[in-house]
């Protein structure tokens, strides 16, 4: 058995491994694939932007460095191992917190889950640097710009279930004949309005109107919205979901 005062000498001899020029150079790497993204968020405008994803992804490098080469002072033979997995199970579970700060609801329109999921990703790139998995660090960094930048527009030219009902809230200015136009856009645009409902006209104003409009097609929500944003007198479009309980149950 080895005496405690040999065991603490043998400690103050060894110095942690794990502070050499690779390590830095992972942390490096780390910080500038998370700040890319942390750019393309801030470019956008999200919640999280550059400062948020950066500080993320370059402290999930740390933490992973720490785990892999902060205890090696301490470690003896059939005495004290080391179990470097363990930290990236708790970053993946504690970067959560962070992800769901950021999700919010207003009316039926959930918003900021894929800024959730980029934070997490982020979290993951910085982990895989912090391992020494670089190339696999920038292919998902690659695969985020990807998703990002060209998944809209595939998304924009894919079919939509006829059956699916999209509530459409319009406010407009009234005199311009918006109502009327916004119902033809929306026939052009191979929608049918099933339901049509004033809301808060007294609270806008005389001359403000807001209109809900529940509307069921083949056709693509995202260029209906924009369509009926260039209608002069509309103020503002929204598009959301709409629970209707018959499709609920489809």
């Amino acid at each position: 058995m080895i005496p405690i005062k040999a065991l603490s000498m043998h400690a103050l001899l060894i110095e942690p491994a794990g502070q050499g020029w690779t390590q830095l150079a992972e942390l490096g790497i780390a910080f500038v694939l998370s700040a890319l993204i942390g750019m393309e968020r801030e470019y956008r405008q999200k919640s999280a932007g550059l400062r948020t994803y950066t500080i993320v992804g370059l402290a999930s490098a740390l933490m992973v460095l720490v785990s892999k080469y902060g205890f090696t002072d301490i470690l003896q033979n059939g005495r004290v191992m080391l179990d470097p997995s363990r930290i990236a199970a708790q970053i993946v579970s504690g970067i959560g917190f962070i992800g769901g700060g950021v999700i919010f609801m207003r009316r039926d329109a959930v918003r900021g889950l894929t800024t959730a999921a980029i934070i997490w990703l982020t979290a993951g790139i910085g982990m895989a640097c912090g391992a020494g998995l670089v190339v696999l660090a920038c292919a998902v960094t690659v695969g985020h710009f990807i998703v990002v930048f060209v998944f809209p527009s595939i998304a924009s030219r894919l079919p939509h279930a006829a059956y699916c009902a999209t509530q459409i809230s319009l406010i407009y200015e009234s005199g311009y004949g918006v109502l009327r136009n916004a119902l033809i856009t929306c026939t052009r645009q191979r929608f049918a309005v099933s339901d049509a409902t004033v809301q808060n006209q007294a609270e806008n104003g005389d001359n403000i109107v807001n209109v809900v409009l529940v509307i069921q097609g083949s056709g693509n929500p995202k260029t209906l919205v924009d369509t009926l944003g260039e209608i002069k007198g509309v103020l503002s479009v929204h598009a959301s979901d709409f629970a209707d309980p018959l499709n609920a149950a489809t």
